[in-house]
């Protein structure tokens, strides 16, 4: 098996990780593992939005994930472990990850909005 590498903080860069958290499934995994008081097994992540990634998927954002330094993974049997480096890259680039994760957040509310009004709308056209 090939030894997961990561990279060192002092690599990281603010395009690394911008370019790792521009994909919705990336986005939503890493605040998932972010706000997660333990390490995060890969398999929790197979229904992500009411679709099933498959494993080949997964293991393409999880890379990405921990090429961008945002993740650490371990190996433990045949499951993967997972947490976020956010202590670390709030000492590299602070208030970075906490502006992204607000941002998203806001995003979010304004879509989740959206959609509410637009069943209104249908419920109430003929």
């Amino acid at each position: 098996m090939r030894p997961l590498l990561h990279p060192s903080i002092d690599d990281v860069t603010v395009e690394a990780i911008l370019h790792a958290l521009s994909d919705p499934v990336r986005v939503a995994i890493f605040l998932q593992i972010a706000g997660s008081n333990c390490s995060q097994n890969c398999s929790t992540f197979m229904q992500m939005s009411e679709q099933t990634v498959p494993k080949s998927t997964l293991s393409q954002h999880f890379k990405a994930l921990r090429d961008a330094g945002l993740i650490r993974s371990q190996r433990r049997g045949v499951e993967m472990q997972n947490v976020s480096r956010c202590a670390e890259i709030q000492k590299r680039f602070p208030g970075l990850l906490p502006a992204i994760i607000k941002a998203h957040q806001i995003q979010l509310r304004a879509q989740a909005k959206r959609s509410g009004r637009r069943g209104e709308r249908r419920a109430i056209a003929p």
